[in-house]
This record gives C-alpha cells, structure tokens and sequence, in this order.
C-alpha cells in the first residue's frame, strides 16, 4: 500500500491508501467513479485511457492510463475528460466534436479530447504558421486509434477550433 495525494480536475483528493499495483484507470473509475476515462487495450497503444498531467510550470501533456499505476500520480495535477465542461457549458473542442459528430461509438472520444485541448493549450503559448497546422494536427493525434475511424472527424473539430480562433493559435501573417 501506498498513500496517494493527487488534484483531479482542480479539486484534492487523498490522501489515501491504495494497492501498489492500482492501475491509474482503476483507480479513476473504481474509487472515483469517473468514468469518462475508458479502458482500452490494456497496453497504452489506444490511448482511449490518456488523460492530461499538468505540469508545474504551466505546460502539459497527455499519460495513458491503463499502465500507469494510480501511485505514479502522486503529487500531480490531472485532468481527465470530465473536467472539460465549465459551469455546465461545454468546451469549444466538445462542441466542435459534437458538430462534425467526432465520434461513433465514443469510445476513444476521451483521449482525442485531451490530446486536442493539450495541442490548443501548446498553441496559445506557441502559435504555428497556417501552413504547418494540418502537419501540427495530425501529428498531435497520431498514436490515437478509432475502431470507427472517426479521425477526419477528430482532425476537423480540432482544426475548427483553432481556425476560429486564429489569432491565438496560429503566427499572424503579413
């Protein structure tokens, strides 16, 4: 056993004990009950299960779960798929996925969210020219799989995002 103290969606949990070998995906869905991170291939190769670790000087990135043991996290600053929504309103990535209908059965929606916001959040301190952002998109989303191949949807709704809001995202162009 193991005592774990993490912040999920900007609110504490732990400290409290937990098995050694509690996967981070267990740990989510089945002490927490949040189960909007799924559980996959069991071999980080789907990344259905990613979820975002916010690092201490702002930057973050994207952690498979269905690996990792909950212990990893501890001390960290995750956010999972259910903290998207702010105040009941959705996110504009959310929106985007729900209009170009991102998803069929959903299953590998979570990741491909956090992995958009993760890329929108890198682009708002490093904007990318217009040119590059396709390249920029698709590499972002690489490694995510879709058993309903939904990745021209994922790949829309992500660059709508940021072509609405040029300005933030992308170099200003002369």
């Amino acid at each position: 056993m193991t005592t774990l103290s993490l912040t999920i969606n900007g609110q504490k949990h732990g400290p409290m004990d937990v098995r050694d070998d509690l996967s981070m995906n267990d740990f989510l869905r089945e002490i927490l009950g949040m189960t909007g991170t799924k559980f996959g291939c069991g071999a980080a190769q789907c990344l259905s299960c990613a979820i975002i670790v916010d690092e201490p000087d702002g930057t973050s990135y994207t952690s498979p779960t269905c690996i990792a043991p909950a212990t990893n996290f501890d001390g960290k600053s995750i956010r999972t798929v259910e903290g998207h929504a702010k105040d009941g309103q959705l996110s504009a990535l959310q929106k985007a996925f729900i209009d170009h209908f991102a998803f069929q059965c959903g299953y590998c929606t979570a990741g491909f969210l956090n992995e958009g916001q993760v890329l929108l959040e890198r682009l708002a301190h490093k904007p990318v020219a217009r040119e590059a952002l396709e390249q920029t998109i698709a590499d972002a989303l690489d490694g995510h799989l879709c058993r309903c191949t939904g990745y021209i949807k994922y790949h829309e709704a992500v660059r709508d995002v940021i072509l609405a809001d040029s300005t933030r995202y992308l170099i200003a162009t002369k």
